[in-house]
């Protein structure tokens, strides 16, 4: 298989035919060996039926029906795991991602680079969530060892070496485009003009968005725990300096120390110092439990023009 294209389904079945007849116009320019796996990630909209429909009038279609929703991270493994192509491409559903595009993808990665991105420029997102993304990717860039360009998303065009790679990883749900950068290998970024979404919106709303970014960064690194041992040694020293300070009035001055305010300010903050930085350990160790069960991150429940299956 030369190429693999690997698109996770969740919440737009109005957009999978135009994306299936916009991607095989563009592989066909390309190759015609390749493959489109679909993933559906338990869509609640009726994506599937529209995968089998798809499925039926192009062997080419390999349609994955993940037993429920694992969320786009899982799904997207299920699909690479499943991937055969000598170049993986991964690429969201809504068409915001436009398939012609991977021409420039895949021509620039002959040019020897291991992994092409593509850089989303005009990106069609409202200020408030650009805003919340750079803020983001910078706390990530601070926090993670190496950069993650805060212009990339999902859309990414891998050599089958670097998947192999990334798919003996031991660790589960591991973000695909996130794990590349920590990875290295020689890659380039394509900038690319972003499209509208086709329909609906995004199911990422701010509480997903916050609980999958402190998924991402404690995964990634255990900054955030040297960082409160840090906090918890500045407010230490902030309050031996205070209490040096009282002492020494007391002995001088006489009189108990005034403000009993300023007492349960600092209290309230010292509780709640504590409160977090237990929170964040307890997050760490509820990834060690997770991945000490070692359970599969996904189960196909159905796999439509199963390419392994005929081959048997």
């Amino acid at each position: 298989m030369k190429i693999s294209v690997v698109i996770p389904v969740y919440g737009c079945p109005g957009a999978l035919e135009p994306l299936w007849e916009r991607l095989t116009e563009t592989l066909l320019k390309i190759t015609n060996d390749y493959e489109i796996i679909l993933v559906n990630d338990g869509c609640p909209k009726g994506s599937w039926n529209i995968i089998e429909k798809i499925c039926k009038q192009d062997a080419r279609i390999v349609g994955m029906n993940l037993s429920r929703n694992f969320g786009q991270v899982n799904a997207t493994n299920a699909g690479i795991e499943y991937s055969t192509g000598d170049y993986v491409i991964v690429m969201d559903c809504d068409l915001q991602d436009k398939p012609e595009e991977i021409l420039k993808l895949y021509f620039k990665i002959q040019e020897g680079y291991d992994i092409v991105y593509a850089g989303r420029k005009n990106r069609k997102d409202t200020k408030w969530v650009k805003f919340c993304s750079a803020l983001y990717y910078r706390v990530y860039n601070h926090v993670v060892e190496g950069y993650y360009n805060p212009c990339i998303g999902n859309f990414c065009i891998v050599k089958r070496k670097i998947v192999d790679e990334y798919c003996a990883l031991p660790e589960h749900n591991k973000a695909f485009t996130t794990v590349l950068g920590w990875m290295g290998y020689n890659s380039t970024i394509v900038m690319i003009e972003g499209d509208e979404r086709l329909e609906g919106k995004s199911s990422y709303n701010m509480r997903r968005k916050i609980n999958m970014a402190i998924e991402q960064i404690t995964f990634q690194s255990n900054k955030p725990l040297f960082f409160f041992i840090k906090l918890g040694l500045f407010i230490a020293m902030i309050a031996l300096i205070y209490i040096s300070y009282q002492l020494g009035k007391y002995w001088l001055i006489g009189g108990a120390p005034d403000g009993w305010m300023s007492l349960i300010a600092v209290v309230s903050l010292l509780g709640g110092v504590q409160l977090v930085s237990i929170g964040v350990i307890g997050i760490y160790i509820g990834n060690i439990f997770n991945e000490t069960k070692n359970r599969k991150s996904y189960f196909v429940q159905t796999i439509l023009n199963d390419k392994n299956k005929s081959e048997l």
